[in-house]
């Protein structure tokens, strides 16, 4: 009984590889806005400072 049902479920579900066109769309909408925020956080002044100090650190370092 199980069998027939997961068969006939199979069947109902139809062929769900892959993404569709719209998923595509949305997919790349989400990345380009997540990009667009992380690129403003990086930029602001206090993680740049943060970033430009810790770079300086690296390389004035003594080995």
């Amino acid at each position: 009984m199980f069998r027939a049902f997961l068969a006939r479920w199979c069947r109902l579900r139809g062929d769900d590889r892959g993404m569709t066109t719209s998923e595509y769309a949305v997919g790349t909408v989400a990345a380009v806005a997540f990009a667009s925020v992380l690129y403003e956080v990086v930029s602001s002044g206090a993680v740049s400072d943060a970033l430009q100090g810790v770079l300086e650190r690296a390389l004035n370092g003594r080995f």
